[in-house]
This record gives structure tokens, sequence and C-alpha cells, in this order.
């Protein structure tokens, strides 16, 4: 017998069945459990599953927030989106409830290890079910699936056959690291951004430290983030201090925050995932006031497919932003979508409108050649 429940906490549901329906995810339980921990402020969690008899089969995280619908653009169409915000103040904003999380790379929604390929589809579609009744008694009209994989075709289907309309979403960038050494992946890329890079490589570098705890420091990481993130266009979310310390703590040797330091100043850091298939660059902030002079950014990233190269890790995951220079870096993209729908048909209507001006792909060059190269 099929049942579906929402929870409120990741705890309600068991660690090693969660972690069954995403196997070798370093976003697991305990990374979801870290978010939660965090209280990140503006969103409340949700957790959908799909038993069989006592058997968890499905699951997915999900999340209510207030969302503004032109998150996910910038360039002209920011500053169009802005403008309508001004003369009509709240028209871009509606209450969300969304199967995915603001802070993972991409909505995956699992299946128990047991669960044939051909019975997956049926249960995607449980968990969309119970996804519109738990909207529907929070008062929430709009439903979404965010950041969901390009190529799982059958979570694709699930959502078009629940109603749910499609868009192209932010590409992850993703850099294959096969490379025996740094001069050999520099070997790589183009002939400009080669001779750039090594010119950078060859000026005094900062110094850089791995942690795993950094309650000493934590002010001036939050200094850092704040500054980076007020010069953000994209961020969906504003994390608070705890979400850091949560990740180091609950992950363990599978997180680390790099600092880097000019003297006595810590200038940058760079939380990261890792484990042996992958290295996830979750946040890089820096102060920009000494970035161009020390190359903090192309210095953290030298630093990371350094850390590959050395550990035999094959996959560096390096997030959905700076495209241009991800493009330059040899970066290849893999492609994510955003289904959604709004239960009132005229709002529905006007979504479809709207979601014309605010693709991303139509917003920023580097942005839209992502996308092309990642369909």
């Amino acid at each position: 017998m099929i049942t579906a429940r929402a929870f409120s906490t990741i705890q309600a549901i068991e660690r090693s069945a969660w972690n069954d329906c995403f196997p070798e995810a370093l976003e697991d339980w305990d990374y979801y459990l870290a978010v939660e921990k965090a209280a990140i402020a503006d969103f409340q969690w949700r957790y959908l599953a799909v038993f069989e008899g006592s058997t968890l089969v499905a699951v997915a995280p999900a999340f209510t927030t207030q969302y503004r619908l032109d998150t996910t653009v910038s360039g002209l169409a920011k500053r169009f989106t802005e403008r309508l915000e001004r003369q009509w103040p709240g028209v871009l904003q509606l209450r969300l409830y969304a199967i995915g999380s603001p802070v993972a790379e991409q909505c995956n929604a699992g299946t128990a290890s047991h669960v044939p390929p051909q019975r997956r589809q049926a249960l995607l579609e449980e968990l969309l079910k119970l996804a519109r009744r738990d909207a529907d008694s929070f008062g929430i009209g709009l439903l979404a699936v965010k950041d969901a994989p390009s190529h799982d075709q059958q979570w694709a289907d699930s959502c078009l056959a629940a109603g749910l309309q499609a868009m192209p979403s932010l590409p992850t960038a993703l850099l294959p690291v096969p490379f025996a050494s740094i001069d050999a992946y520099l070997g790589t890329l183009g002939k400009s951004t080669r001779k750039d890079l090594r010119r950078k490589l060859r000026a005094p570098g900062p110094r850089i430290e791995w942690r795993r705890q950094i309650d000493d420091v934590l002010p001036d990481i939050m200094r850092l983030y704040e500054a980076t993130l007020n010069r953000s266009d994209l961020q969906f979310e504003r994390l608070p201090a705890d979400y850091f310390t949560a990740i180091l703590e609950q992950l363990g040797d599978r997180a680390a925050c790099v600092l880097y330091w000019v003297g006595e100043q810590l200038v940058a850091f760079n939380l990261i995932l890792i484990d042996q298939h992958r290295l996830i660059d979750k946040f890089f902030a820096h102060d920009l006031n000494v970035s161009r002079e020390h190359n903090l950014y192309f210095r953290s990233w030298l630093a990371n497919v350094d850390y590959c190269i050395q550990q035999r890790i094959p996959l560096y995951e390096c997030g959905q932003a700076g495209y241009a220079s991800k493009l330059r870096l040899g970066c290849r993209f893999t492609g994510n979508m955003l289904f959604f729908r709004h239960r009132n048909p005229l709002l529905n209507a006007l979504l479809k409108v709207i979601k014309r001006f605010v693709r991303p792909d139509r917003s920023d060059p580097a942005m839209a050649a992502a996308i092309s190269e990642s369909t």
C-alpha cells in the first residue's frame, strides 16, 4: 500500500533510508540536517516521503518562501524588473512552494535502490501530488521544481504530466579533472587564458589554509560573505553564520573552509564539499579591495583544481555563476530545468507571459552560451 507524508524535519526520516535514495550524494541527509539547523531566514523546510508499507521508496526535499520572479536574471532584464517593482510594489513576488533546496546544487528526487527503473516515474508523480497537497495546506498557489537535472527525463516527464510549465534554469558548471598536473590542465586552455594564468601564478600569492573549525575567524568570514553577497545580482538566500559552522560540524571530513590570507588579514574564503568522486564549490567570498592585486578568484580556482589532482578527485563542480570566466577556464555545463504551475488559472497564464522576460538565457550572453552548451 502506497502512502505519502510531508515532514517539517529531516530527522523524521531515517538517515540510511534517505541516503539510499541518493547514492554517493555529498548533499545527503547530514547536509540537509545542517541546513535545517542553520535556520536560514525566510525559508521553511519540508521533506516529502512516499512509503510502500513502512518502507521508504521515494523522497525529495522542499521549501516554502516568498519568491521574486526575477531572481535568476541580470543585466537589462534585471533593471527592467526593478522598474516594474518600483511602479507596482510586490508585482513580482509570490509565495512559493518548491521541490528542491535553495542551497543544493540540483533538485534530485530520489527513489530507493530496490525500486526498478520502470516504477520510478510513478513514484515521482506521487511526490508531486504530495507537494501539491502540502502547498494547499499552507495556502500557497505556486508550485515549482527548482533546478531539475535536464538529463533526468523521468523527472521531467512527471512534472509535465502534472501540468507544470518548463523553462531553462541556471546551468551547473563542471570541470572534469583527468590531469596529471596544473601545467597539464593549463595546457588544455586557450592561449591567452593559459598565458594569463601562468603570469598570475608567478606573482606572490596569498597564504592558503584549510580548516574544519572556523569559530575564531567567523566574524571575518561573515564580513567577506556579506560584501560578496551585496555585489551579486543572483543570490536567492542570505546565509547566516550558523550555516557555515553547521556544514563543517555535521559533514566532518566531507567539508572544509579554505582561507586565504595576506599577512594577518583574511581576504577570501571558500566553503567546499569533498569526497573521492567530486569537489563541490559551495561559496567563494573575497575582499574586492585586494582581489585584483592578488588574483584571489583564480588563485582559489587553481587551488581547487590542484587539490583534485593531488587527491585524484575526477570532478570539480563549480556552481551557477561567473559563466564568462568558467567558459574560459574549460568548464562544461549540465543543464537544469525549472518547472512551475499556479493553481489559479489567471495567474498561471500570466506566469506563461512573464517567463518570456525572466528566462536566464535571455539576460546574460555568457549564461546563454552556457545554457546552449548544456542542451
